[in-house]
């Protein structure tokens, strides 16, 4: 049985890769706040910004593979704590990476699609970044950190939805949850992306590991489409009623941080290595209805920690 070290094990990847991987492994999952109780992995409640401190968890965890989730992933506010973000985004992949490289451990650093400024879109890895935001520059400072010290390492661009532990950190949940209360909501029509569905995020990252793969992939859905017709495929897959949505600019949409327009990511070499594409927006969107009307929404809140 394989040990995975997730960090970041309460956010919305981590803690949906910790649950769906301990099914059939053993996780720790490294998390900052004591917010997760119950869960069925073990977590480690610890500040990875620290010094140091990345060095003591992985000595004490002995994973087999390590997921790096944790980051500082609310772009705005980047935009308010750029020292913040440089260490917790730019500096500490860097030293995981060092660890996991000097122990031959497989390694797999989350970045993003928004390295990329959007201006003309379906970008490939070979692509030269070029980031707007403090969020965007952070985390592609972490890629290169990454790939400096441990070349072996997988470096993920991604971009996903699913459900949270406080059902606020996924845009997919977030048209959810407004439009099932009767609130209506704005949906950008110029800012195209390649969302994929956690669950298959997670999936598909295990299988890159399993399938030894090294460097930079870009790891999104095999298809894109603007965020107000995402808003529309999810109230016609849930039964809402799609009128609520307003298709607006983003420049409307009273941002803080720069967004790049458009962010759809090349996904060929993911598939020329696994062998197949990954899932399109239907297969995603369905297996997002599928748990919700299982009771995932309510399972995930039952592992949060009403006492912190």
């Amino acid at each position: 049985m394989t040990r995975y070290l997730v960090t970041g094990a309460s956010g919305l990847l981590g803690l949906n890769m910790s649950l769906w991987l301990s099914q059939t492994h053993t996780v720790i999952g490294a998390i900052r706040q004591p917010e997760l109780t119950g869960t069925p992995f073990e977590v480690v409640v610890t500040d990875l910004a620290e010094k140091g401190v990345a060095a003591k968890l992985v000595e004490q965890a002995r994973p087999d593979v390590i997921i790096h989730c944790a980051a500082m992933a609310i772009v705005d506010d980047c935009e308010s704590q750029p020292d913040l973000a440089q260490r917790v985004n730019g500096d500490l992949p860097g030293e995981l990476a060092a660890l996991a490289a000097l122990r031959s451990i497989p390694m797999v650093h989350i970045s993003t699609d928004a390295v990329f400024d959007g201006e003309k879109g379906n970008y490939r890895e070979e692509d030269v970044p070029h980031p707007l935001s403090i969020y965007a520059r952070t985390k592609l400072a972490g890629e290169q950190a990454v790939a400096s010290a441990n070349p072996q390492a997988i470096i993920a661009r991604v971009n996903f939805y699913g459900f949270s532990l406080h059902g606020k950190r996924s845009l997919g949940e977030f048209f959810v949850n407004n439009l099932a209360s009767g609130q209506s909501v704005n949906g950008f029509t110029d800012v195209l992306f390649c969302p994929l569905f956690v669950l298959d995020l997670s999936s598909i990252l295990v299988e890159m590991v399993e399938n030894h793969l090294q460097g930079l992939y870009h790891v999104v859905s095999s298809e894109e489409l603007s965020k107000y017709d995402f808003a529309v495929r999810i109230a016609r897959k849930f039964g809402l009623d799609e009128h609520r949505i307003s298709p607006i600019s983003v420049l409307q949409g009273g941002l803080k941080a720069a967004r790049s327009p458009n962010l759809t990511l090349d996904t060929g070499k993911l598939r020329q290595a696994l062998g197949h594409p990954t899932p399109d927006q239907d297969a995603g969107l369905e297996k997002f209805h599928q748990v919700y009307r299982n009771g995932y929404v309510q399972k995930l809140m039952a592992y949060a920690n009403q006492n912190r």
